[in-house]
Parts: C-alpha cells; structure tokens; sequence
C-alpha cells in the first residue's frame, strides 16, 4: 500500500515538471511564431514599398518620353519643311507658311537673362538680411510677405506690368537711360529706339520680379539649415559677415542654391502670360531691349489658338519642343556645375 501511494506521488510529480516544461515551450514558441509573422509582413511592406517607388521613377521617364515623342510628332511637318533653318531664320508669316524661331528663342534667352541678372543678386541680398541681419521680430512677417508674392496669379503681374509699369517706365525711366546708358560706346545700342515702356527690358524686369520670391524663399531656407556652430566658430576667428557667408555658408549651401536659381529660371523660361502682356508680341529682331520682341512662350499662347492649317500648328509644337529642349540643356549644365564643384571640395585653393 506504501509503495502504491509512492508511485502515485512519483506520477504527479513528473506529470507536473512535464506539465510545466511544455507551458515554458509553449510560451517560447509563440513569441518566436508572432515575430516571424511580424517579420514577414515588414518584408511584404518593404517589397510593396520599393516596388512602388521603383513603379513611380519609371513613370516620371515614361511621362517625359511621351511628352518629347508627342512634341516630335506633332512638329515633324515644320522639321520637314524647314529643317534647321527654324532656328536661324527670323521670318514668320503665317499666310505665306514661311515661319523661323531665332526671335522667340532670343527673347526667351534674353528675357531669362535679365531676369536673372537682376533676381539673383536680390534674391541673395534677401536671404542674406533673413538669415543673418534682420531682427528676429521681422523674420517671420517679411519671410511670409516674400512668399505671398509667390503666390500671386502671373496675369496679375503682367496687367499691372501693362497698365502701372510700363507707363511709369517710359515716363520717368527710359529717358534717362538713352541720356546717359545710351551715349556709352559699345553698349548704347541696347538702349535705342522709341521709349514706349513695353519691349523686351520691360518684359526681363516683370519677370525678374516673378522669380524673386522663389529664389529667395529657396536660398533662405537652405541658409536656416547651416549649422550654427560653423558660423559661430567663423565669427570666433575674426571672420566678417560677408566672409562667414562666402566661405562658410555657401560652400555648405552650393546644391540647395543652385537648385533655387534653376527654379527661378525655368519659371522664366515658361512664364506665358505676364511675358505676353508685356513684350509687345513682335516677331522682329532688334538690338535695342526697349523695342518689342518676342519669345516662345508668348507665342504660343497668342497664336495656337489661331493657327489655321497644319504646317502653322506644327511650326507652333516646334516651338514648344525647342523650350522643352533649352529647358533641358540648362539643367543639365546645372548638372554639371554641381558635379564639378563637387570635384573641388577639398582640394587646396
């Protein structure tokens, strides 16, 4: 009987460290079944993730090749027709189907230039007074000032271009220009003609206006994220304000900046409207920036809707495709600007 009741102690025993051991096992076993499931389905996301980013690069390539084979197709007639003599030719006659683009792609590029010309130095000087000069009680409401004019319609700034400016430019301006720009040798030419305020400087100033927002906002924000401590260590060093921005910030800076200016530049390569109001609309070829001219944006929005005739719509796309293709040249200049200061760092100067 004592030995009975000793087997049966013995039994419940084991059964219990068995009981138990397989609890613990159990209790192993699913945390390490949870993590798994949990880890697969970070690998599904992932995959569903890359595929999807992967999916979204190759339609931005897919958009651009449909856009450049559309502009193609849709200006081949004027290719065969005219060749490359579209773009040294400065006729345009629609009734005589005769058509060139050299005076809208100068006034692009001429445009753009003055644009920038006066844009970029302002818009430094804009960044720089935020960054580093102003109180702090105006950075805000002078930083979100700048942004509003970015905001604002291009029609608005080409109707007050038509009706404000160019009155008060040739009124108060343009005269004293011609009297005294004009009487320079070697650049005098440029200021000559008839002083009616519209013309192609009237059109770069209306636009270097547009894109002053834009570089400056870039610029300044891209200074905000310069570490504070490099600056301070320049200040401790004896480094004036204009050598700290130099030698510090801008190097630190270079991309963001670059990427500002392109910015404001493809906005003046593009702008259709506040150009069109402005540059007198003139498919001639003058010296002279106060005489009318053109550019390819402006032309297209006053003539498309007008083009009667395949060969006119079709010298009309050739025109788009020609910004499409000025467009992508300066970005990748850009480009390599960027991949050649690049090179430089560190090297000894």
């Amino acid at each position: 009987m004592v030995t009975y009741v000793k087997c049966q102690q013995t039994l419940a025993v084991i059964t219990k460290i068995s009981l138990t051991r397989l609890q613990s096992g159990l209790a192993k076993t699913m945390p390490t079944t949870h993590r798994a499931a949990k880890l697969n389905q970070q690998r599904l996301l992932d995959w569903v993730f890359r595929k999807a980013t992967w999916f979204f690069t190759a339609l931005v390539f897919v958009l651009l090749a449909a856009l450049l084979l559309s502009l193609l197709i849709g200006s081949w007639p004027a290719i065969q027709a005219f060749g490359f003599d579209f773009l040294f030719s400065t006729q345009w006659n629609p009734v005589t189907e005769k058509f060139g683009a050299l005076v809208p792609i100068i006034g692009t590029l001429v445009t753009s230039l003055i644009a920038l010309s006066i844009g970029i130095p302002v818009s430094f000087g804009i960044a720089l007074f935020l960054t580093e000069l102003s109180p702090p009680w105006l950075r805000r409401p002078l930083g979100t000032a700048i942004e509003l004019l970015a905001g604002i319609p291009s029609i608005i700034y080409g109707m007050w271009g038509l009706f404000v400016f160019a009155p008060f430019f040739a009124k108060h301006v343009q005269p004293g220009m011609q009297s005294t720009l004009g009487e320079i040798a070697g650049i005098g030419f440029l200021f000559e003609g008839a002083v009616m305020g519209i013309g192609m400087l009237t059109a770069g100033i209306i636009l270097a206006i547009m894109v002053i927002p834009f570089i400056a906002s870039v610029i300044r924000d891209v200074f905000e994220v310069v570490p504070v401590m490099l600056k301070e260590s320049a200040y401790a060093l004896g480094a004036t304000t204009w050598e700290v921005i130099w030698y510090v910030v801008l190097p630190y800076t270079k991309t963001g900046v670059v990427g500002g200016i392109m910015l404001g530049l493809g906005r003046a390569l593009g702008e259709t409207m506040a150009v069109t109001f402005v540059i007198g609309n003139a498919h001639q070829l003058h010296a002279s920036l106060f005489m009318p001219g053109n550019s390819i944006a402006s032309a297209l929005a006053n003539e498309f809707t007008e083009a009667d005739g395949d060969l006119y719509t079709a010298a009309l796309i050739e025109l788009g495709l020609i910004l499409f293709l000025i467009t992508f040249v300066v970005l990748a200049c850009s480009k390599i600007l960027l991949l050649q200061l690049k090179k430089r760092e560190g090297s000894i100067s």
